[in-house]
């Protein structure tokens, strides 16, 4: 079929179309049988597998709608020469990966070569047309083998498709029944191709070939010179013609590969000098023979004894989320000490994955909204966070009943001791220690004026190392004989290794390391940065490493601004890519006020709608966010750290540039943040932040000496106020209900008497609530990324409608204490959405990453 590059505008995501032949749509026998194939091709979920997204038809023409995958064929690749051989073992592996995952479901490539064989440019394999061969051809009986290379019985049923002369496997080619066999061979000749530069078996023909595939045998001796035994046993094993002395499983030849990417010695052998006896000397020199042997023996085991130990070999491997997973809570995975496993956090449960097997399985009973999981030093329980009931507690790998630890509100990280001790942290209480059979909770640390996470007991159970937090995060260690605590350096703690390391994240998120003194509680030596961008991340004992990185951030400019009617119809700005954020349309409609830059370097633009053009209007080498219009669309309220980095104040200045610029208000003791204006101009709604769990409401007045007052300050976080435009009342979100910082419902409230009528908005979760003009309706953005509407009437009483679903929100969105991430037009028909790249994160309560990536044995790059 035709395949064509197309753009999915429901999802927003290029596609490849294959559009099948025409003669296919004839067959209606072929068509039925197709879909069902189709569907169970579909089924496939591996990250080294083009994914099919679907099988459609329009006016008679039937086509598969694919993953769009980046990058050349492996046929591209070797046209140049072989592939280097280390390289091509590990693109090898990725492909046996994905064949013995659908060969696990059933399902035979039947064409496999290195045409359908794609590596992207981050070095991912992906193969392509799975299984297609067999959907096309359905169940139908020997056929003419010759008809052309790709075989097909093109002169009386176009389309059977049966593979490729030169990668089929004997059986194949005879017209046999095949079964994963075929691909086994198949992935012999691939592997043997990449290695030498040309085919297995060739012919000028395709009757030659077929031939050569039937009789001959591949030339062994075109191998990279001294190539690792297991290797050459792969290519042997994959290529016997004998389809019972072939190997029975890819899976084989997976370790066999492994084995030889991870020997020490290296993927190449070394040669063996060898000398000829001279027999005429052979019985007078038998005693000293015997005598220079046993010498050399003993030496050798001296030797062996005090040699240096080689340096194990750092593997790298991705494991890639299911499309119906996603990763939940603070830090949602962890690594069993001996790093042969991870666990990681879903809203459906646990799941735990060996580190040497395809898939992840979900823990039963785990389903009690599970975060921040952590092992058992044998790895055979794992302890975590219920969100559900707000308790730590603990399963067994395999299952049950979680036993109850103990009541842990605000939990904020734990680890397991090998004394069946469990150290955590609380937002309230500080950092405990409690027994792993449960019990009462003893205060370690006392949280003053901080949030304190990640607590670890060090070796020698002397001293706790934890980050205290959480505006600017300190590595910090006390010993638990000691009053006073000790700052070691600016960070976020990961863990400190028995080789003598810590490993933590610095300001600019990288993971980083340094030596530290177990005596002195000290870090000694330099600290090196080893891992870029990195999001959450998960070290064992044994030094296997597990992170995810940051997929989009905001310095990433691939942001597009977009219109979004209430059926989710999209609509460009047409203004170029860029790192948008906090849209906030001019009352007279004719432009968007937004930030734009990097992280602690945004700096606020005016989008002309009218004339296409973003021009930028503060100029200072410092954080300007969060802009709010004034009603005459004359100026723009603005929050600017260039007077005080921690806290900022709150300005505003005329929009052109023109002008001076003015400061409205400013508080040492937390950052404001302009939310909302009434629509005379005369109050403005605050969020004033004092920590992460401190967030309340304040009043400021436009008029006079711009008084300012708290508004709405209790123990939860009350956040992102809009008031209505009858100045009545006002929306927020707050974590009331779930008393989690990250987790929040819309409320409104009576404006200015907020103690007077007080109701909650929401149903499922909620942020960012915005007020349609009439008054009429609370928008928000749902906790499971849906753009809601709750209808409004405030005559006679306050009546609140049904939350219902406008569209599905695949843009970006924000936490319940950031900047607002969308905004309503005037004319309330429509709303201004910041749309990712395809692939791309939509924010930090929408999809996470997706991709984990494992290395094994990462203590040797740290000790380089």
């Amino acid at each position: 079929g035709e395949v064509y590059q197309a753009k999915d505008t429901k999802l927003g995501r290029e596609v490849a179309i294959k559009v099948l032949p025409e003669e296919f749509a004839l067959d209606k026998d072929r068509v039925t049988r197709f879909q069902r194939e189709a569907k169970l091709l579909a089924s496939l979920n591996h990250p080294n597998i083009a994914a099919i997204y679907g099988l459609e038809e329009s006016d008679g023409t039937h086509f598969l709608v694919m993953e769009l995958i980046e990058g050349d064929t492996l046929r591209d690749r070797i046209k140049s020469g072989p592939i280097a051989v280390e390289e091509a073992l590990k693109l090898a592996l990725q492909m046996a990966e994905a064949l013995e995952a659908a060969h696990e479901n059933g399902v035979i490539h039947r064409d496999l070569k290195p045409a359908n064989i794609k590596v992207t440019p981050e070095g991912k394999v992906k193969i392509l047309d799975f299984g297609l061969a067999k959907a096309y051809a359905g169940d139908q009986g020997n056929i003419n083998l010759a008809d052309s290379p790709t075989i097909s019985a093109a002169a009386t049923q176009q389309g059977v498709i049966l593979g490729t002369a030169a990668y089929m496997s004997p059986e194949q080619a005879k017209g046999k029944p095949v079964d994963k066999r075929a691909d086994i061979w198949a992935f012999g000749c691939v592997l043997y191709e990449m290695l030498t530069g040309k085919s297995a078996f060739q012919g000028e023909d395709v009757s030659e070939t077929l031939a050569s595939v039937i009789k001959g045998d591949s030339n062994l001796g075109l191998l990279p010179a001294n190539i690792h035994s297991r290797v050459r046993e792969v290519i042997t094993r994959c290529l016997q013609r004998d389809m019972r002395k072939r190997y029975s499983s890819i899976g084989d030849a997976l370790y066999e590969i492994e084995q030889a990417l991870s020997d020490p010695s290296g993927i190449f052998a070394q040669p063996i000098s060898t000398a000829e006896p001279r027999r005429n000397i052979r019985s007078t020199l038998a005693v000293i023979a015997t005598s220079v042997i046993v010498t050399a023996l003993i030496v050798g085991v001296v030797i062996w004894n005090l040699r240096k130990p080689e340096p194990r070999q750092v593997m790298r491997s991705d494991y890639e989320l299911p499309e119906d997973q996603q990763l939940v809570g603070g830090l949602p995975f962890n690594v069993s000490h001996d790093g042969k496993q991870f666990v990681y956090s879903t809203p459906e449960g646990l799941y735990l994955r060996s580190i040497d097997e395809l898939s992840a399985k979900l823990i039963p009973g785990s389903n009690d909204n599970p975060r921040f999981p952590f092992f058992s030093p044998d790895g055979k329980s794992i302890a975590y966070f219920s969100f559900e009931d707000r308790k730590l507690k603990k399963i067994a790998i395999g299952g049950g009943a979680p036993v109850i630890l103990c009541d842990a509100d605000y939990f904020r990280g734990g680890s397991w001791n090998t004394n069946d001790l469990i150290v955590f942290s609380t937002v309230r209480t500080g950092i405990m220690k409690v027994s792993s059979n449960g019990g009462t909770p003893e205060t370690l640390v006392e949280p003053g004026t901080d949030i304190l996470f990640d607590p670890q007991i060090l070796p020698g159970g002397e001293a706790v190392l934890y980050t205290a937090g959480p505006n600017e995060g300190r590595i910090m260690v006390k010993p638990l004989k000691s009053e006073e605590p000790k700052e070691l350096f600016a960070g976020w703690i990961l863990r400190y290794l028995p080789s003598g390391y810590i490993v933590y994240w610095d300001t600019e998120d990288n993971l980083c390391a340094v030596r530290f003194d177990l005596d002195k509680l000290e870090a000694v030596g330099e600290r090196v940065s080893m891992v870029q961008g990195v999001d959450d991340a998960a070290i064992s004992d044994s030094g296997t490493l597990i992170y995810t990185l940051q997929n989009l951030r905001r310095d990433n400019p691939l942001y597009t601004l977009v219109w979004v009617d209430r059926e989710g119809k999209e609509e460009s700005l047409g203004a170029p890519p860029n790192a948008y954020g906090q849209p906030k349309v001019s009352p007279d409609k004719r432009r968007i006020a937004l930030t734009v830059g990097t992280l602690q370097n945004e700096d606020i633009y005016i989008w002309d709608i009218e004339r296409n053009n973003l021009e930028k209007l503060t100029l200072e080498e410092t954080r300007e966010i969060q802009p709010i219009w004034t009603p005459d669309s004359r100026r723009i309220i603005y929050m600017s750290t260039h007077e005080d980095a921690n806290t900022g104040g709150i300005y505003w200045r005329p929009f052109d540039g023109s002008g001076k610029i003015e400061k409205l208000g400013s508080d040492p003791d937390c950052a404001l943040m302009p939310w909302s204006i009434s629509r005379d101009g005369k109050v403005l709604l605050l969020q004033e932040t004092i920590s992460m769990q401190n967030v309340d409401i304040g009043l400021l007045s436009m008029e006079g000496d711009h008084e300012r007052k708290t508004l709405l300050q209790e123990e939860y976080i009350e956040a992102q106020p809009s008031i209505s435009p009858d100045g009545q009342w006002v929306a927020y979100a707050s974590n009331e209900s779930s008393r989690d910082g990250l987790s929040a419902e819309i409320y409104i409230r009576s404006f200015p008497d907020v103690d007077k009528i007080k109701r909650k908005v929401s149903t499922g979760g909620g942020n960012s609530p915005l007020w349609s003009p009439d008054g009429k309706e609370i928008f928000y953005l749902s906790a499971d990324n849906y753009a809601m509407s709750v209808a409004v009437k405030t005559e006679p009483t306050l009546n609140l409608g049904a939350p219902e679903k406008l569209f599905q929100s695949v843009y970006l969105s924000m936490t319940v204490t950031s900047g607002n991430p969308w905004d309503i037009h005037p004319d309330g028909n429509r709303f201004l959405m910041i749309k990712p790249p395809p692939g791309g994160d939509v924010g930090t309560t929408a999809s996470g990453p997706r991709k984990i990536i494992i290395v094994t044995n990462w203590i040797e790059e740290l000790k380089q």
